[in-house]
C-alpha cells in the first residue's frame, strides 16, 4: 500500500489525473505530460520524501524518484485512469513470439471473467450434486433459476468477451460487447429455424448458434479494434460519439454472421474430420494427439466441433471414442490445479485460484477456470496440459474407451460407469491427473512465478530478511570508449545535480556499451536505453545512454542481456545506432552512475580525459 497512497499524493500534486494526458518512465523519473502545467505544485512535489527534484523540461513534468521509480508508476498506473505511452515489453520493440502476443491477448481476455467462471462453476456443480441426490429435479423452478445463474456466464459469452477484448485492443468496450450480444439477440437466433435460406443484402448467410463460442468474437473484435481506429481519422470528433458505433456495429455483426461464424464452424468441422481419420489411422496416435490438443481447442471454443459426431456415434454405436480420450484432459487440467494448489503456501493467490478451480474441475466437468485463471498463467504449464493429457488420451485410446452416454466429465458421470471398460477409463485419467500434478509441482512453474505461490506478507519477509551484502572496494570500469565527462557538466539538470547518484558520464565514440564490472543486471528498460546492474559488493551502477533517449522507446537500441543475468566485465550489455539517435536531436552522453553511494564512503574518479572500454573509470571505497 505505501507505492500506491504515495502515488495518490503525486497525482493530486500534478493536477489530478484530468490534468494528466500521458506518463512514461525512465530510468530515474516519471515524465508526466500535462494538460496545464500551472495545476502542478512543484514546490509541494519536492518536500515529498521520496521525491528527488522536479525538473520542467521538453514538454515534459519530470517527477525525479530515482531506482523506484517502476514501482510509482505501476502504482500511479493502478490508482488513476490515465493515458500512457508505449512503454511495455510488449509495445516498446522488444521482440516477442507470435505465441507469447497471443497468449497475453487471451490471458488478457480471460482474466477479468476468471472469478465470474469460478463462481458460476461452483453454481453448476452444486446444481449437479442436487440432481444426483434427488433433492432437486430439471423441471424444478429452483433448480431453473439456479441454473440460469450458473449457465449464464458461458452462455452469453460472446458479449463478456466481445467486452474484454476490446479493452485489449484499445476499442471501445461496450461496442464489443454489443457485437457479441447481437450474435444472441432473439431476432438473430430466430434466422436458426429460418425455413427457405437466409440472406443479408443478397449475401447468404450461414444461422449458427453463438452461445458459448469463443473463436467468432475473438475475430470480430479484432478486425473491429482497427475499423474503429480507421474510422476516427476519417470522421469529424464532434460526430464520432454515435457515428463510429453506428458504423462498427452495422459493418460488424453482418460480417461475423457471412465470414466469422461460419469460418469458425469449418474449422471446427475440419478439426473433426482429421480426428476421425486418426482414429482410423491409428487409436493410440490418435488417442495422444487429440487428448494433447483439447485444451487448446476448448480455449478457442473448436471443441465443439466435436459434438455432433460424438452425438452421431453414441447413436449408432453405442459408444464414442473422441470423449473417450478427451476426458483425460479434464482430468489433467484437475491435476494442475491440484498441483498448483499443493505448491503454494497457505494465503497465497494461487490457493485462492486452484482451490474452486478443482472443486469445480471435479465436481462439473468444469475446467475453464483452470486453463484461464492456471495453465495460461504461467508458460510451462502450457506443455504440462498437453503432456499429461496426451499421456491420459494415449492410454484411453490404445484400450479402446469410449463414452457411452452423453454427460459432463465429471466425478458423477465416473460414479455412473458412463465409460467402458471402465478399468481402463480409470487408468486413463488417472494417469493424466497425476501427471498433470506432479509435472506442475515438481517443473511447471518457473522461479519467477513463485510471488504467486507464497503470501505478499511472506514475500516481503523474505525480501527484509535477506543476508546483507560485505560492503568492499570495487572498480567501475569504462562501459564504452569516448571522452570522460564530469557529472557536473551533464546537460540535464538531474544528473548534473547528483540527485540519481555520484559517478561521471563519457560522450561515447564507440557504439557498444560493455559491462563495466562483474555483476547481475537488475534493471532493463522497456525503452533499451538504461541498464541497471548490481555488483558483488551491493553497489548499484546505471548506464544511462543519452540524454531523454528514452523518447525513442527503443528505436537505435539494441539490448543483447537479459534481467537477472550474471555478466562479467567487459561482456556486451547493449548496441546502439548513433545516428538514429543523434537524428533525432539527442545527446548521447551517458552517465554511469551509482545510484546507492550513501551506504559507501567515497568515489574516486579518475583524472583522464578519454578512455578506452575496460580503462577504471572510478573506485567506488567501502
Amino acid at each position: 500500500m505505501k507505492f500506491e497512497n504515495e502515488a495518490k499524493t503525486i497525482v493530486e500534486l500534478v493536477g489530478g489525473e484530468k490534468n494528466i494526458n500521458n506518463l512514461v518512465h525512465c530510468a530515474t523519473r516519471l515524465r508526466f505530460e500535462l494538460k496545464s502545467d500551472a495545476k502542478a505544485d512543484k514546490a509541494a512535489l519536492e518536500k515529498l520524501p521520496y521525491v528527488m527534484k522536479v525538473i520542467v523540461s521538453g514538454g515534459q513534468y519530470q517527477v525525479v524518484i530515482g531506482p523506484d521509480v517502476n514501482n510509482y508508476y505501476n502504482a500511479i498506473l493502478s490508482v488513476a485512469n490515465i493515458g500512457t505511452k508505449k512503454e511495455s515489453n510488449e509495445d516498446s520493440g522488444e521482440k516477442k513470439s507470435a505465441i507469447d502476443r497471443l497468449m497475453k491477448v487471451i490471458s488478457g481476455a480471460f482474466s477479468p471473467l476468471i472469478p465470474l467462471l469460478a463462481g458460476a462453476g461452483m453454481v453448476k456443480a452444486l446444481l449437479t450434486v442436487l440432481i444426483e441426490l434427488h433433492v432437486l429435479g430439471y423441471e424444478d423452478p429452483t433448480y431453473l433459476i439456479l441454473s440460469a445463474a450458473g449457465n449464464a456466464v458461458f452462455y452469453f459469452l460472446p458479449i463478456f468477451l466481445g467486452t474484454t477484448l476490446a479493452k485489449q485492443f484499445g476499442a471501445n468496450a461496450y461496442v464489443g460487447g454489443a457485437i457479441g450480444a447481437a450474435l444472441l439477440e432473439p431476432n438473430f437466433t430466430g434466422l436458426l429455424s429460418a425455413e427457405g435460406g437466409v440472406n443479408f443484402l443478397g449475401i447468404p448467410v450461414t444461422p449458427i448458434d453463438y452461445a458459448s463460442t469463443v473463436f467468432p468474437i475473438f475475430i470480430a473484435v479484432i478486425v473491429y479494434s482497427f475499423l474503429e481506429k480507421g474510422l476516427k481519422k476519417i470522421i469529424k470528433k464532434e460526430l464520432q460519439l454515435f457515428l463510429v458505433p453506428m458504423i462498427c456495429l452495422m459493418v460488424m455483426v453482418p460480417f461475423t454472421a457471412i465470414v466469422f461464424g461460419p469460418v469458425g464452424t469449418t474449422v471446427g468441422n475440419v478439426v473433426a474430420d482429421i480426428v476421425v481419420k486418426l482414429f482410423s489411422f491409428n487409436k493410440i496416435i490418435a488417442g495422444l494427439l487429440l487428448a494433447a490438443a483439447y485444451p487448446f481447442l476448448t480455449i478457442f471454443g473448436l471443441h465443439w466441433g466435436f459434438t455432433p459426431i460424438t452425438l452421431q456415434n453414441l447413436d449408432q454405436y453405442g459408444g464414442d471414442m473422441i470423449e473417450g480420450v478427451c476426458v483425460c484432459a479434464v482430468f489433467a487440467q484437475i491435476g494442475i490445479a491440484i498441483g498448483a494448489y499443493l505448491k503454494g503456501k497457505k494465503g497465497s493467490k494461487i490457493r485462492s485460484v486452484a482451490g474452486p478451480t478443482v472443486i469445480t474441475g471435479i465436481m462439473a466437468g468444469v475446467t475453464e477456470p483452470i486453463l484461464y485463471g492456471i495453465v495460461m498463467e504461467y508458460k510451462r504449464l502450457m506443455a504440462v496440459v498437453a503432456i499429461a493429457s496426451g499421456l491420459g488420451g494415449a492410454i484411453n485410446g490404445a484400450l479402446g474407451v469410449t463414452m457411452d452416454e452423453y454427460v459432463f466429465h465429471n466425478i458423477f458421470a465416473m460414479i455412473m460407469q458412463t465409460y467402458s471398460p471402465f478399468v481402463g477409463y480409470l487408468i486413463g485419467i488417472s494417469v493424466a491427473l497425476v501427471a498433470g500434478a506432479l509435472l506442475t509441482y515438481f517443473w511447471g512453474i518457473r522461479p519467477e512465478d513463485m510471488k504467486d505461490f507464497v503470501p505478499e506478507h511472506e514475500e516481503a519477509e523474505q525480501i527484509e530478511q535477506a543476508p546483507a551484502v560485505e560492503k568492499t572496494d570495487a572498480v567501475v570500469c569504462a562501459p564504452v570508449a569516448g571522452e570522460v565527462v564530469a557529472l557536473k557538466d551533464v546537460p540535464d539538470e538531474v544528473f548534473s545535480s547528483g540527485v540519481t547518484g555520484d559517478g561521471l558520464a563519457i560522450n561515447p565514440s564507440d557504439n557498444k556499451i560493455v559491462a563495466p564490472a562483474d555483476g547481475v543486471i537488475s534493471a532493463l528498460l522497456p525503452s533499451k536505453h538504461a541498464i541497471g546492474m548490481t555488483l558483488a559488493n551491493g553497489a548499484e551502477i546505471l548506464i544511462h545512454v543519452g540524454l531523454n533517449t528514452v523518447m525513442l522507446e527503443g528505436k537505435g537500441f539494441d539490448v543483447k542481456v537479459e534481467e537477472g543475468q550474471e555478466v562479467k566485465a567487459g561482456e556486451t550489455l547493449l548496441t546502439f545506432d548513433r545516428s538514429v539517435i543523434e537524428g533525432a536531436g539527442y545527446s548521447l552522453i551517458t552517465p554511469i552512475l551509482v545510484t546507492n553511494t550513501d551506504d559507501f564512503a567515497s568515489l574516486e574518479k579518475t583524472d583522464a580525459k578519454t578512455v578506452n572500454a575496460g580503462d577504471s573509470l572510478y573506485k567506488i571505497m567501502a
